[in-house]
């Protein structure tokens, strides 16, 4: 298992908020408030990290938050540190799901730039999280 923490920049494009991860090309996610562009960006983060890492590639050194280049967009909200813990296995599986609720996962995930697995993955990341800060 990898344990990365990357960093995160977190900006306000008027409807939406945008993550995205200086160290990681094209790794991206976006949500209408800052806690749902923050969820949508560790599932973003995880499902870039786990792509590279079933290719066989190592995870990019991350670079450390005081050595970003000081510039800063004015659109730019916050700095993040954010973690994911990455296995790299991937398993197929064979589940059973009503169409509608597939379509419309299919719908929400482009709408995401994700895969269908990666949304359903999002949404279990997502609800773990949930039940972890309710445990606080």
């Amino acid at each position: 298992m990898v344990v990365a923490l990357y960093p995160a920049i977190l900006e306000y494009h008027g409807a939406e908020f945008t993550v995205t991860f200086p160290d990681l090309p094209g790794c991206k996610a976006a949500g209408g408030t800052q806690d749902e562009a923050v969820v949508n960006g560790l599932s973003a983060l995880t499902l870039w990290l786990e792509k590279r890492t079933a290719a066989g590639e190592e995870p990019p050194e991350a670079t450390p938050l005081d050595r970003l280049p000081a510039e800063h967009s004015p659109k730019e909200v916050a700095r993040l540190l954010l973690k994911a813990d990455v296995t790299g296995r991937v398993l197929r599986l064979n589940i059973s799901l009503d169409e509608g609720i597939v379509s419309l996962a299919d719908r929400r995930a482009g709408h995401q730039g994700m895969t269908r697995s990666g949304y359903i993955a999002s949404l279990i990341r997502a609800d773990l999280a949930r039940v972890g800060r309710a445990r606080r």
